[in-house]
């Protein structure tokens, strides 16, 4: 009988440290829902007379809109309206095959350091992720967060295999643990491997690590 009450005793201690781990997990979430909403709100204040000088000087740089607007892969696989400012020529989307063998990334991303479609103001604003900021707005609707796994294409969800969709099991973020250890790196294994150890590994403090880290990639000039 004593050793069955320990045993029992055992399983009630794991199962109550289980109860209090899901809670702590639910508590951060919530945490990181306010912290998203405060920053944003605080942040569109602040950049609000940059946000619309970027627009002007987007309008006279080059033809075709302010805001480029595609789909994205949000959490769990549902789609949303993803916006930042336009850096490319109007017509890049249909330009892009053109360009595949000169990807500098392997596998489903494609990325180029030089990439001839880019503006020149473009160039600007993304060696300093300034064409992110209206993705603030996407954070207040909650298709984003301002710490997460990058959204994905349409296109490049479509050929994920069945681990690699495990991405899309946390909400997108603005920035992320990817951007701040190994932006230039051209592995994707590397992306994948550094937003699989986000999900299993996340917690709210993490994610303020990765955005005091952010800040110091930002102003040091190394988007592309």
């Amino acid at each position: 009988m004593g050793s069955f009450a320990s045993s029992q005793e055992v399983r009630q201690g794991s199962a109550l440290r289980s109860i209090e781990r899901r809670g702590s997990f639910r508590l951060e979430q919530v945490a990181k829902r306010g912290f998203d909403i405060a920053f944003s709100l605080l942040a569109l204040v602040f950049i609000c007379p940059v946000l619309l000088l970027i627009a002007i000087l987007v309008k006279l740089d080059s033809e075709g809109p302010i805001l480029y607007i595609s789909d994205r892969i949000g959490r769990n696989g549902k789609r949303f309206r993803f916006l930042k400012f336009r850096t490319m020529v109007r017509d890049a989307d249909s330009l892009r095959g053109s360009l595949l063998h000169l990807n500098e990334r392997r596998g489903n991303l494609f990325k180029m350091s030089n990439d001839p479609r880019v503006t020149r103001l473009g160039r600007v604003l993304r060696r300093y992720s300034l064409d992110e900021l209206p993705q603030f707005f996407s954070v207040l609707t909650g298709h984003m967060s301002v710490v997460g796994p990058r959204p994905c294409l349409t296109s490049e969800y479509a050929r994920y295999t069945k681990e690699q969709r495990r991405r899309v099991e946390a909400v997108p973020g603005i920035t992320g643990l990817w951007q701040v250890e190994a932006r230039q790196d051209p592995r994707v294994e590397t992306y994948f491997a550094l937003d699989m150890y986000y999900i299993e590994n996340w917690s709210f403090w993490l994610d303020m690590k990765i955005l005091l880290k952010t800040v110091v990639v930002v102003f040091s000039g190394t988007g592309m």
